[in-house]
């Protein structure tokens, strides 16, 4: 679905156009179109390669969707790949925008996402002074934008991080402990493989032999750069975090099972010294001392008594019972 096709001319937006007149516009001086489209179709992307002369292999890629975010050259034009992320409930809503740059165009493609990028062109439209790099600002813009939206996912992800760690030592169960905090587990995952392959191609685009739609423009890409590195770092942090967490709630229940083996000893030794005792006078012999004794009876159930009645305290005061 077409979101938006607008034409733009020293920075400023000249006019909304239809994607027919694209072609007209591409040969002025000084013009570049911005084209959004929503799901688009294979005859969207297929008239849109022959408006742009896009080349094919990246048109595939977007095409097929679920790309590892990249940034690929293709002559004078780039494929950019970056991955968008909901927050839908207490799961994620994973997209993909592909962006499509060039000389004089830029097209934005976005699968499975719900937010668009209004307020990015609103955001470009009042920087006409930057708006007349082309292309490529508006390339960042794009990009900024969506690595901005990772971190209220983060903060988000976090928040609930927070909270297991306090649930931790509380009443609540460790079995849905460890499982909550592999759940956050994953959406650190999710997280990392949309920002860690970015951040390793946005370096391509201010240092070393800088693509010339993006020349001018260094130090725009390297706060892209700062920002995947502040969240990547973070995202670190975070799963070492949970890893730690879940060692506490492992050992949190080895320690219950040790408290458990405990108090079942101390009790198998309360009841293993009657036994022994009731077991010797059990014993079918003829010949043993105190079998004639009138007060052989009580003084037994006494010993009993009196040893189960030590051991009890003793255990009560080890804590094992």
């Amino acid at each position: 679905m077409l979101i938006n096709c607008v034409v733009y001319q020293e920075g400023r937006k000249l006019a909304d156009i239809d994607f027919r007149e694209i072609h007209s516009y591409l040969a002025r001086p000084g013009c570049f179109v911005w084209v959004a489209l929503k799901d688009a179709t294979e005859g969207e992307l297929e008239q849109m390669r022959e408006e742009f002369e896009l080349h094919p292999l990246a048109v595939e890629d977007a095409r097929h969707g679920h790309q590892r975010p990249k940034i690929e050259e293709y002559g004078d034009q780039l494929f950019v790949v970056v991955h968008t992320i909901e927050i839908a409930g207490d799961d994620f809503n994973i997209g993909e925008v592909d962006i499509f740059v060039g000389r004089n165009f830029v097209l934005s493609v976005r699968s499975r996402t719900e937010r668009g990028f209004l307020e990015v062109r609103a955001r470009a439209e009042r920087e006409p002074d930057l708006l007349r790099h082309g292309a490529g600002f508006v390339l960042y813009v794009l990009m900024d934008a969506v690595v901005d939206r990772y971190f209220p996912v983060l903060d988000a992800i976090e928040a609930q991080l927070e909270k297991l760690e306090e649930r931790l030592f509380g009443s609540s169960s460790p079995r849905e402990n460890i499982e909550a905090l592999y759940y956050v587990k994953q959406k650190l995952t999710t997280l990392k493989h949309a920002v860690a392959p970015l951040l390793e191609n946005v370096g391509k685009l201010y240092g070393g032999r800088v693509p010339m739609v993006c020349s001018g423009l260094g130090e725009y890409f390297r706060d892209v750069y700062d920002h995947l590195f502040r969240i990547n770092q973070s995202i670190d942090g975070a799963r070492e975090t949970v890893s730690t967490a879940i060692q506490v709630a492992l050992a949190m229940v080895n320690m219950g099972h040790g408290e458990i083996t405990k108090r079942l000893a101390a009790y198998a030794a309360l009841v293993a010294v009657p036994t022994m005792i009731a077991g010797v006078y059990g014993m079918n012999f003829k010949h043993m001392p105190e079998l004639d004794w009138t007060l052989g009876y009580p003084v037994s159930i006494a010993l009993m008594a009196g040893i189960d009645a030590f051991l009890f305290t003793r255990f009560r005061k080890a804590g094992w019972l």
